[in-house]
């Protein structure tokens, strides 16, 4: 009877998320780690490693074995763990590839564990964390404030704008990024106010109290079955909380005319208020105002925004100008034509 071939034993690669509290493993990784005869981390600062070793798993950190080393210490069954770093092990993966491609070699069973995972959202913190580097090292943003930064804040949204009614998802992801952005910015300049600093846990903390009040059909035990049930819970939750004493309160002044006139007319209109139109303060000029102001009343009575009405509109009647021009000159052309007429001239 012939002898089995010896074991050649196991080489496994833990990885782990630095987005996850550190000691948070799967119930796989800990099995390895518990069961392994070494386990090995390059890093002796790697923040597993004070939980690792608090469960009774002894560590050698510091420089990691070459992967030749830890090929010939795995033979006759042995399993070594390597609790890889932040960034991979790549010379360590790199040596043991060659080795396995080269067919010299009898290889021990190599694996890669992933003892953590990051949780949606886990980018998130990275932002936050970038976030904080560039206010504390960079000359610009560490001295920008929140009324500097209003104009981008403006921008960005009216490029997300674009990019939805465009149906560029490319640039839809890339223009929440941007908002996302002006939101972690202001909140990182908001921690640093001497009398009322909040950060972007505070921020984040609010809306989610916020979302959940302002949704008891989904949070708590109140029912709604149709859209218009839970904009009814919305309104009478959101009054419940602001406490206002006119209807037009919480309105943005700010905001574009057309947008601001249709929020003005829901509001009398939900309220049941029936609100003439003003009459025109002088007989020219102004009357045109109150006209566009009728014209937005009256898309908001039939569910059409009138700013998003306009802005489709306001593209149509550009393609229409592109295509009256004809086609676009060679600028180059273009250049030539006019030096030589300058030259002429």
């Amino acid at each position: 009877m012939n002898a089995s071939p010896p074991h050649t034993g196991r080489i496994v690669l833990l990885t782990t998320s630095h987005r996850v509290a550190p000691g948070l493993l799967s119930w796989p990784a800990w099995e390895a780690l518990r069961s392994a005869d070494r386990v090995v981390c390059g890093d002796p600062e790697h923040p597993q490693l004070p939980y690792v070793r608090e469960a009774g798993v002894p560590v050698a950190a510091g420089e990691l074995p070459t992967a030749r080393e830890l090929v010939e210490e795995c033979a006759e069954g042995r399993t070594t763990v390597v609790v890889a770093a932040a960034e991979g092990e790549p010379a360590l993966t790199d040596g043991l590839a060659a080795l396995a491609g080269s067919g010299r070699t009898s290889m021990p069973e190599l694996e890669l564990l992933p003892g953590s995972y990051d949780l949606p959202g886990a980018r998130f913190l990275d932002l936050v964390q970038v976030m904080d580097s560039i206010r504390t090292d960079c000359p610009w943003s560490g001295a920008r404030t929140h009324e500097e930064l209003v104009k981008y804040g403006i921008e960005e949204m009216y490029e997300l704008v674009e990019a939805i009614e465009e149906g560029d998802r490319g640039a839809l992801c890339e223009e929440l990024g941007d908002v996302l952005l002006q939101v972690v910015f202001h909140a990182r300049i908001a921690q640093e106010d001497p009398e009322e600093p909040f950060s972007v846990d505070d921020v984040a903390g609010g809306i989610v109290e916020k979302l959940i009040h302002r949704h008891p059909h989904v949070f708590g035990e109140e029912q709604a079955a149709t859209a218009e049930d839970v904009r009814e819970h919305w309104l009478r939750t959101k009054a419940a909380e602001k406490r206002r004493n006119s209807v037009t309160e919480g309105i943005p002044l700010g905001q574009p005319a057309l947008a601001m006139a249709a929020k003005l007319g829901q509001r009398a209109r939900l309220a049941g208020l029936d609100v003439p139109l003003p009459a025109a303060a002088t007989p020219e000029g102004d009357g045109l105002g109150y006209e566009l102001l009728a014209l937005a009343l009256r898309a908001e009575e039939q569910g059409v925004d009138p700013e998003t009405a306009l802005r489709v509109a306001a593209r149509t009647y550009r393609d229409a100008i592109r295509a009256a021009e004809g086609p676009a000159e060679d600028p180059a052309a273009e250049g030539l034509a006019a030096e030589g007429e300058s030259a002429g001239a």
